[in-house]
């Protein structure tokens, strides 16, 4: 009879065998856990240094080093090399050198991660603007003023507008600035500064309606503030507003004693009140008096003329022929030749302009009254 096979007991190390199986994943979690502990420490490390170069870069840029701060943040980004932000302040950096097309090359990158982002819209206009590429300028402003902004949207917006009114200014484009300056309008509510820095665009693009009601608005929101009554005179008298304009420079002038160009204006708006005797609230006499002596006045400068020509010599003639009636008796009993006399006083004054030695101021002035009758 055969003996049966002998069977091996596999108990003992089937038992062990769980123990062994956690300890290796006991093990395992722990260098885990220990090359997650690693790796999160090379991670702060990095982040670290990081901001630490990216600082130094910050207060280079603040500093306009450009050099120093192209440096800094290239170091930065070894270590942090997907951040937007450090990307954004090297093109700066790198503007600030003139090197635009490494900043085009870093804002574009951007632009395409976020096409919507104001800022990098805005680096991308500047760029544009360096290069002399309108269109692409014109563009990129767009896109920054229609963009995201971090903080205050409406604040950063009109920023931009106002840069991009600038620049339209300065390459002589006037009707896409004001049209520019409209829409800025709609957005500036009750700020006197704002206001007030609308008037001033608006008068440079010469809209001086629409400055002049920026400036009153100012005004309201602010009384007494010089540089709104100088913008607001300034506007008037452009206008032919001289009332208007002779009570906002006194007032400028008053508060200011050192704005020699409001105190100027006012002297020659108070000349056109003086010379201009079609005021409604003139009485005949005085219409008389002014009438006299701006007749007087342009035939002095008519005399002074070393030549005349056909034209001149025929003002000269209508001038002799209409002497003789104004005389205050003659205008008391009969005053229709004041208005013949001033518009042959306007006509002289306009013919000699530039071409008949120096003016006066008397000359001056009843030129601005002319071309304020004339838009009557």
């Amino acid at each position: 009879m055969t003996s049966e096979p002998r069977r091996l007991d596999l108990s003992p190390y089937m038992r062990r065998q769980p123990v062994t199986l956690a300890l290796l994943i006991g093990l395992a979690v722990v260098f885990f856990l220990a090359v997650s502990a690693l790796a999160r420490i090379h991670d702060a490390q990095r982040e670290s240094l990081a901001e630490r170069w990216a600082a130094r870069g910050v207060d280079s840029l603040n500093a306009q080093q450009y050099a120093p701060a192209i440096d800094d943040f290239r170091t930065a980004l070894l270590y942090a090399r997907d951040n937007g932000a450090y990307q954004l302040s090297l093109a700066e950096a790198l503007m600030g050198l003139n090197r635009l097309d490494e900043a085009h090359a870093y804002l574009v990158n951007l632009w395409e991660k976020e096409p919507d982002n104001g800022l990098v819209s805005l680096e991308l206009a500047r760029v544009a603007v360096s290069k002399n590429q309108t269109e692409q300028a014109l563009r990129y402003y767009h896109n920054s003023i229609y963009g995201t902004w971090n903080g205050d949207q409406d604040v950063e917006r009109r920023k931009v507008r106002l840069e991009l009114i600038s620049y339209l200014m300065r390459t002589d484009a006037r009707p896409q600035a004001e049209a520019e300056l409209i829409d800025l309008a709609a957005t500036v509510g009750d700020n006197a500064q704002e206001q007030e820095q609308l008037g001033e665009m608006f008068a440079k693009t010469g809209d001086d309606q629409r400055a002049l009601a920026a400036f009153r608005t100012s005004l309201k929101l602010q009384r007494h503030n010089p540089a709104a009554l100088a913008g607001a005179g300034a506007a008037a008298y452009r206008l032919g507003q001289y009332g208007d304009a002779e009570r906002y420079l006194e007032e400028a002038t008053d508060l200011n004693s050192s704005d020699a160009q409001s105190a100027e204006r006012l002297r020659m708006t108070e000349y056109v009140l003086h010379w201009d005797p079609f005021l409604p609230q003139l009485s005949q006499r005085e219409q008389n008096r002014i009438a006299i002596a701006a007749f007087a006045a342009a035939g002095a400068r008519l005399k002074s003329c070393k030549t005349q020509d056909a034209q001149e010599q025929g003002f000269q003639q209508q001038w002799n022929k209409l002497k003789p009636q104004l005389t205050d008796r003659g205008l008391d009993r009969n005053p229709g030749p004041v208005i013949a006399a001033m518009n042959l006083a306007f006509a002289i004054e306009k013919k000699t302009d530039g071409t008949c030695g120096q003016q006066t101021e008397t000359d001056k002035a009843l030129l601005l009254v002319a071309g304020l009758r004339e838009e009557n």
